[in-house]
């Protein structure tokens, strides 16, 4: 079981409207600072030197913002980016940035002024499109940053770090169970249709790449990404709003990303969903947890036995309904699972070794 402290980092998003051509002239810049740190990585390993560090590039880049023509906090903030992600991917060195890449322009939080129509940063005054005001609780946090996707816009990610929510009491409790043929089932017995964004434009996606429609194709991706957002967002604004407590499974989609229903596991975006539940109930005051979803689908959610003949494995994902051996109660599989989820999540002890009668 994961229990989550009470913190709250959230990253806004906006649309930039102008200075476009600027951005693509410091992503340039960008990559050049990136290349030149990961240069100097690879000089320290043929010469057997001791690695650099996110210190040690920021030494060796001072004075160079105007030479470049960035911000001297968006030169600090790529080295230390550089470190970090060296370090975290236990790499020897990284990848290089070149004209494929993504357009990426980080800085510093106390270098973003925010105005009244938009944001100002390095001397430059940036219009975006409003979708929703920074609180004036929030703080501007490190890591925020400028970013381009495949169609060419320019986005600000304002990372923002707000004061600890209170906890509110709890009234309702409910356990999530994940799945494909039902997106989400509830301990209440609600199932969530999957919506199958991908499935949908499947076949339309493939045509236009096959016909080398690169621009169309690339408006498609958008599309089903914005679409499963959007989904992922009303349904977990909802359950934080309806209920104090949330319990959900922990279904690895990497796992089974490695089956035949890699495709029907990676449109569903289980990951995501749960992100955005776990930061969301924290900002209500609600309480989330990440549960050990184990023997979940097999025991009983009446008499707690795992009983014989039930659902296991990926063979027995076409059982659909069983009926426990134990107490002869008629289960549904996954209300079964969303029930046992939410007694774990309770507090009780692990499935493996059996639950008690709900």
């Amino acid at each position: 079981m994961t229990k989550y402290t009470r913190s709250m980092i959230l990253v806004y998003r906006y649309r930039v409207k102008n200075l476009t051509g600027l951005l693509n002239r410091q992503a340039h810049a960008v990559n050049y600072v990136w290349n030149f740190c990961n240069e100097s990585q690879k000089s320290c390993i043929r010469l057997g030197k001791r690695w650099v560090t996110g210190f040690d590039l920021n030494k060796l880049t001072a004075g160079t913002s105007k030479e470049i023509g960035i911000h001297s906090g968006t030169i600090n903030a790529v080295c230390e980016q550089y470190a970090s992600s060296r370090r975290q991917k236990k790499r020897p060195s990284l990848r290089w940035r070149g004209r494929k890449s993504l357009g990426w322009i980080p800085f510093k939080g106390r270098d973003l002024k925010i105005t009244e129509n938009g944001f100002k940063f390095a001397g430059n005054a940036f219009r975006v499109f409003f979708s929703r005001p920074i609180p004036d609780e929030a703080r501007v946090h490190d890591g925020s940053n400028f970013s381009r996707d495949a169609r060419g816009n320019w986005f600000l990610n304002v990372v923002l770090d707000f004061p600890d929510a209170p906890a509110r009491p709890i009234h309702s409790s409910v356990g999530i169970d994940l799945g494909l043929k039902d997106f989400a089932v509830l301990s209440t017995g609600e199932k969530i249709t999957n919506p199958r964004h991908l499935t949908k434009l499947a076949g339309k996606l493939a045509k236009a790449q096959r016909a080398h429609k690169k621009i169309q194709a690339a408006n498609m991706h958008a599309h089903i990404k914005n679409a499963r957002r959007d989904f992922h967002h009303k349904l977990s604004t909802r359950l934080v709003k309806q209920f104090d407590q949330i319990a959900i499974g922990n279904v690895s989609s990497v796992k089974l990303a490695k089956t035949n229903m890699a495709k029907s596991v990676l449109d569903a975006g289980w990951s995501s969903f749960r992100n955005m539940l776990r930061y969301k109930a924290i900002g209500h005051g609600a309480m989330f947890e990440e549960v050990n979803e184990s023997f979940s689908t097999q025991t009983c959610s009446c008499c707690g036995s795992i009983a014989t003949g039930g659902p296991k494995g990926l063979e027995g994902l076409v059982i659909r309904h069983w009926n426990c051996s134990a107490c002869g109660v008629s289960l549904d599989r996954d209300h079964n699972a969303a029930l046992n989820i939410l007694h774990v999540g309770l507090g009780h002890q692990a499935l493996a070794e059996g639950i008690p009668a709900l």
